[in-house]
């Protein structure tokens, strides 16, 4: 059995591997509020079909993980009231926005490319999410 430690190692080289791809051959950044704001905005109408993909990657992979059972289903609590999930999900695209992009472009895209205001900008994001972590876990 693979330890924890490995599938995050494996995991983070994916995605270092597919931002650098996405950087080479399409010359874009992978933030996934730019690429989602891409297909609902009236913009980039020429290249919603890669966007539309990356998306429905994004979907197809998680549903892979899910029926493989790749984590064991008794890791997953569900017991989260929806509509503080929906609130959480108003309030990180708030941010997202105020923020001007995400975890993923900010910290991993904008870091690795030296940009210090995705550094000033996912610092914020960790502090916010330990911030939140902290006051609110006990009322989750």
């Amino acid at each position: 059995m693979t330890s924890e430690w490995g599938l995050a190692l494996f995991g983070g080289a994916l995605i270092g591997l597919a931002v650098t791809l996405m950087l080479l051959l399409n010359g874009r950044v992978t933030g996934i509020s730019g690429i989602l704001y891409g297909v609902i905005s009236s913009g980039h109408k020429g290249d919603r079909a890669w966007r539309w993909t990356f998306l429905g990657g994004l979907f197809a992979g998680g549903l892979v993980l899910n029926i493989t059972h790749f984590w064991s289903p008794s890791e997953l609590d569900f017991s989260v009231d929806t509509m503080k999930l929906i609130v959480a999900g108003g309030l990180v695209g708030f941010g997202t926005v105020l923020g001007s992009g995400c975890t993923s472009g900010h910290g991993v895209c904008g870091i690795s490319r030296l940009s210090f205001r995705s550094l000033v900008a996912t610092l914020i994001f960790i502090a916010a999410g330990i911030t939140a972590v902290s006051l609110f876990k006990e009322s989750l």
